[in-house]
């Protein structure tokens, strides 16, 4: 069954929503990774600046994660944009109203995402 227009702009709400968050959180990490540190040099313990680089790791891969999540919901967005959205991107199967509702920014059916997963498409 089709998306109804209603369904879709209540979903397209929800990824903007979502795509906001995410550039917030982004733009946080962003700010905090890259600025320099006020107390190093002052006698901080290697222990310390070790700490403090990992935390820095950590960050950034938390942002390449966002970044992959910012991605989706793109193309969820150029999907509904298109006409296409509740469409999967590699069967053409209709996607589930129940998957949409728990992942929002879902471009393929659950079978198709696992086939891509394990490599079989």
């Amino acid at each position: 069954m089709a998306l109804k227009a209603g369904e879709i702009t209540e979903f397209k709400r929800r990824l903007l929503e979502m795509r906001k968050q995410i550039v917030a959180t982004v733009e946080g990490t962003k700010k905090e990774v890259t600025s320099p540190d006020e107390s190093k040099g002052y006698s901080q313990h290697s222990a310390d600046e070790g700490t403090d680089d990992f935390v820095k790791q950590i960050n950034l891969e938390v942002t390449h994660q966002e970044f992959g999540l910012l991605r989706q919901i793109d193309r969820a967005l150029e999907k509904i944009d298109e006409g296409t959205y509740g469409v999967c991107d590699l069967t053409g199967e209709e996607i589930p109203v129940k998957r949409l509702e728990a992942v929002p920014y879902a471009i393929m059916t659950v079978k198709a995402q696992e086939k891509l997963e394990k490599g079989l498409l």
